[in-house]
């Protein structure tokens, strides 16, 4: 176990809080994983899922199959209802739903919230019918909703769902083991949450941001792509100090890139404070 992971354990065994599992790299080198709560290897990291997404949107970027100042009802027209649309939803562009700007009410199409039937049976009428809160574009409001939106133009754009897509691209080059991912009624992935994966390969992930789209040395995303994601933060954010980046979910699993110590920590739990485990990580340095 890295020296890392022994103080890691140390500090989380002094909190009011308990963890399932957590997983470092540190300088590129072997994946190491402390666990503390005996359950399935993979769990739900919720919104981290919208990570790996957009990650799959970068892959179509880097083939020349995306731009992000398209216009979602142009990727999407033969999928949109034949009425009850908003006129403005035409000016809609991948850009705007990578940054939560589509005019979409926060917390829309919350799955982990809410049941699927509140939604009807076709997910993206329902999206694309439902009273815009503002103008897109303009304010930003965190929805479940821009991310569902973003995994059916993935699969539009690759011609597979995301989840094959992302196995062909990406998850096999990395090693993954086993993924599974949450479903709508009808077949598409969720995209925003219900990705059940292992804290080691959420690592794999951070790999690719904090090393500017290599992995172990092999070109897996553009330069170009991990400075677009990290600087307009799509689907991941810089701490107040801007010294670590990642990605939060529901009920504290958290995906942290630390590019000063050049490491990248993975957490599941169920309740835990991942903000202050994150803060615990800054302040631990570039140690091993």
């Amino acid at each position: 176990m890295s020296p890392f992971l022994q103080a890691c354990g140390a500090f989380i065994d002094a909190q009011p809080f308990e963890i399932i599992r957590l997983s470092e790299v540190y300088c590129g080198g072997a994946i190491g994983t402390i666990e503390r709560t005996r359950v399935s290897a993979c769990q739900n990291v919720y919104s981290v899922a919208k990570t790996f997404t957009m990650t799959a949107l970068g892959l179509l970027f880097d083939r020349g199959l995306l731009r992000l100042d398209e216009k979602v009802c142009d990727i999407l027209k033969d999928e949109l209802p034949g009425r009850g649309m908003d006129g403005r939803w035409r000016g809609s562009t991948v850009e705007m739903a990578l940054t939560h700007r589509l005019g979409l009410p926060g917390g829309f199409l919350d799955i982990d919230v809410n049941k699927s039937s509140d939604f009807t049976e076709d997910f993206l009428s329902y999206l694309f019918t439902f009273p815009l809160a503002c103008e897109p574009g303009t304010e930003a409001r965190y929805s479940d909703g821009a991310y569902y939106l973003l995994a059916r133009i993935a699969e539009k754009k690759a011609g597979m769902p995301l989840d094959s897509f992302l196995w062909r691209a990406l998850l096999t080059r990395l090693d993954f083991q086993e993924m599974a991912w949450s479903h709508c009624p009808r077949g598409h992935v969720i995209g925003a949450t219900g990705l059940y994966v292992h804290s080691s390969d959420m690592v794999k992930l951070g790999m690719l941001y904090l090393d500017r789209g290599l992995y172990r040395g092999e070109r897996v995303l553009s330069q170009e792509w991990v400075d677009l994601a990290v600087g307009r933060e799509f689907a991941l954010a810089w701490d107040d100090q801007h010294r670590i980046f990642g990605k939060g979910g529901m009920y504290g699993q958290e995906l942290i890139i630390a590019p000063e110590q050049h490491r990248v920590v993975a957490l599941q739990s169920y309740g835990a404070d991942s903000r202050a485990l994150a803060q615990w990580v800054c302040d631990y340095g570039d140690r091993p």
